[in-house]
């Protein structure tokens, strides 16, 4: 088994781990510099990890599924989508990339992390106790997964009609008609996404200490004449707003300067379980 993840801020990529060292399944990023085509030829099945933006895959994901579609044909698929609360059917989006019957869906799960989104006025922070909660019943949750797969027990998340409906009402907001054009992986030029890849604002706070262009994922940023320019390719992972050493930073269409940052689980987890921390 394989698993191929893409995470912006930690969250996805804890999920990935767990995963992989409970199964004993290498794990990648799709950030990492290999020969993924052979990886994936190699392996009967893949697992598929990816955060859910608006009940839709992640447009760095749908690339990467368009570039290793042929690898892809004929396998047995996990996916594991991490979300903040709920995403409809945001596990059974990712079949809509994959003609009938050329894929096999064993396993589908959704996973509540905390939320990252942190330039949107009322999008809270989250507690380090609710943070702790969230790891909490991710393993118990994980342990289940693991668990039914090794048995050979069959649950796909998000694949009823009420789900698919439920993912929709957000999901067109965001990408469009995900099944609409088999293939196609852009979104409507009228969707939130697609306004959203123009949307990096810097402010003055900016020190040009370049953080931001060497951990976008999409090579979106890069210093140029002394400030920091796009080049209109976001995926709103939310990488940047988040490890901006000065806030200087934001996404998508709510350009509010972030109160808070999310650091990632793994930093975030250690802050819950250090013995002096506040309440």
């Amino acid at each position: 088994m394989l698993t191929i993840y893409f995470s912006g801020t930690g969250n996805t990529k804890h999920i990935a781990e767990l995963f992989s060292r409970k199964m004993e399944a290498r794990c990648l990023s799709i950030e990492d510099v290999i020969n993924f085509q052979a990886d994936i030829k190699g392996h009967d099945t893949i697992t598929f990890c990816y955060p859910i933006y608006g009940s839709r895959v992640p447009r760095i994901m749908r690339e990467f599924v368009a570039k290793h579609m042929s690898e892809l044909v004929g396998k047995k698929l996990v996916i594991l989508v991490t979300q903040l609360m709920f995403s409809g059917d945001g596990a059974r989006v990712f079949t809509d990339m994959f003609r009938a019957g050329t894929i096999e869906v064993i396993y589908a799960e959704h996973f509540n992390m905390p939320n990252n989104i942190c330039n949107i006025p009322f999008a809270m922070q989250p507690s380090r106790k609710k943070i702790q909660r969230y790891l909490n019943k991710a393993e118990a949750k994980m342990k289940q997964t693991c668990r039914n797969i090794k048995n050979g027990i069959v649950v796909r998340r998000g694949f009823s009609q009420l789900s698919q409906a439920l993912g929709n009402i957000q999901g067109r907001i965001w990408q469009g008609n995900s099944g609409e054009n088999y293939g196609n992986q852009s979104a409507h030029k009228f969707s939130l996404e697609q306004k959203a890849k123009t949307g990096v604002k810097v402010d003055k706070d900016c020190t040009l200490c370049g953080l931001c262009v060497s951990i976008c994922p999409m090579k979106n940023l890069e210093i140029l004449q002394g400030t920091i320019a796009q080049k209109n390719n976001c995926t709103v992972c939310y990488r940047c707003v988040n490890r901006c050493p000065h806030k200087a930073i934001t996404v998508k269409m709510f350009h509010v300067k972030p109160k808070w940052q999310y650091q990632g689980i793994k930093h975030e987890a250690a802050q819950v379980n250090q013995p002096n921390h506040s309440p």
